[in-house]
């Protein structure tokens, strides 16, 4: 049965903000590791489009597994107990990846790195928890801020990494910042007590529950699915369309365009700000049409290096502020649930974030850069009629 319903707010120290901050950046890039490295696998491995396609896709669909079967753990266990564990998993998905002799054995590995990436997931609905609603907006700006520093410099640090010393020297860089950051966060982490004293099926059954009975929640998550599906069908096909011709880049040059994108920094930390002015459906709303104009831009003048440019600035300020907006409402909806609430939202988003890296590979094979700028364009339109319906 659920426990108190009662909330204890505490303030963050700097210090502890700041390394739940790098830690959600470090662990958040595992994520994106493999996404600039991938034509360097698929020259090893020999592989297809449609295979290639599969890493990323597997990497994402084991953090979604997670969301769903490890998130809700967070509202009934210590949750610094629970982040030591998924910092072994992870090093231990690394060292899987860096010896992998064949595709299979690959995907295993990348599956389970998306799985204990579930790290993220635990500290970010942690802090949301223990600070007053007040706070909550400027919290998770700082947060995501975090967590977009680490999703776009992945890119960056994985290709120049890769190209300089192999593709598996990435997953071994990996390794040894969960190693660092396990530890860190296992020694200062304060230890909260569980909202929730369910056992493990009740807890996820309650969780399917919750979703059921907040019709704002299935609006939320369908909404956060579509725009991040039509964000990867962008960066899964990006390092594949930068590889040819008229741009001819190698990994490392492909990786730099996540520098391009540390506009999403800027967008995640001021929405923190502006959601309290302009409420979260406005913001999101003007945010996603922001982002529509950046697709489109890069379709109008493919093959361009400077719209290329503008319009990854567009997309990724776009969709970060938007993704803050959308957190601040989904934690409003249940105090003490705010783990089950976030998992399930995170579910949705995350799963749409892997049928987009699919969708992507498949759009670029068949219609190139002008598929994926249609399918991205598409996705965004769904995910801005959808918020449509939100209350608030």
């Amino acid at each position: 049965m659920e426990m108190s319903n009662t909330v204890q707010y505490q303030p963050l120290s700097r210090f502890i903000l700041l390394l739940m901050t790098t830690a959600i950046a470090a662990t958040a890039a595992n994520l994106y590791y493999n996404q600039p490295i991938l034509p360097l696998i698929a020259n090893e491995f020999n592989l297809t489009h449609s295979q290639l396609g599969s890493i990323p896709a597997l990497t994402q669909f084991g953090y979604a597994f997670a969301l769903l079967f490890i998130s809700p753990l967070g509202d009934s266990i210590a949750r610094r107990r629970l982040i030591a564990i998924l910092s072994c998993l992870l090093v231990v998905a690394c060292s899987f990846a860096v010896i992998a002799a064949s595709l299979p054995v690959l995907l295993a590995a990348v599956f389970l790195i998306g799985v204990s990436a579930n790290i993220t997931q635990q500290l970010i609905p942690f802090a949301a928890s223990i600070v007053p609603p007040e706070k909550k907006g400027a919290t998770l700006g700082t947060l995501m801020m975090g967590l977009t520093l680490g999703i776009l410099l992945s890119r960056t640090l994985s290709g120049f990494v890769g190209e300089h010393f192999g593709w598996r020297s990435v997953f071994i860089m990996s390794a040894g910042l969960a190693t660092v950051f396990g530890v860190l966060l296992y020694s200062f982490l304060p230890t909260n007590k569980p909202h929730s004293n369910l056992r493990y099926l009740p807890l996820i059954k309650s969780s399917v529950s919750l979703f059921v009975k907040h019709k704002s929640l299935q609006i939320f998550a369908l909404t956060g699915a579509f725009w991040f599906a039509s964000f990867n069908v962008l960066w899964a096909t990006l390092a594949l369309y930068v590889s040819d011709a008229p741009f001819n880049y190698n990994a490392q040059q492909a990786g730099l365009f996540g520098v391009i994108a540390l506009a999403g920094v800027i967008g995640a930390k001021s929405s923190g700000k502006w959601v309290n002015i302009t409420g979260s459906k406005k913001l999101v709303m003007i945010v996603l049409t922001l982002a529509a104009a950046g697709f489109a831009i890069t379709g109008l003048f493919a093959g361009n290096l400077v719209a290329l440019i503008v319009g990854i600035f567009l997309i990724d300020f776009a969709i970060f502020s938007a993704q803050v907006a959308n957190q601040v409402r989904v934690f409003s909806i249940g105090p003490t649930a705010q783990s089950r609430i976030n998992g399930i939202y995170m579910l949705f988003y995350y799963t749409g974030g892997a049928l987009g890296s699919i969708i992507g590979v498949k759009a670029f094979s068949l219609y190139q850069w002008p598929g994926v700028v249609a399918v991205s364009i598409v996705l965004i339109s769904l995910s801005a009629i959808l918020n449509s319906f939100a209350k608030k």
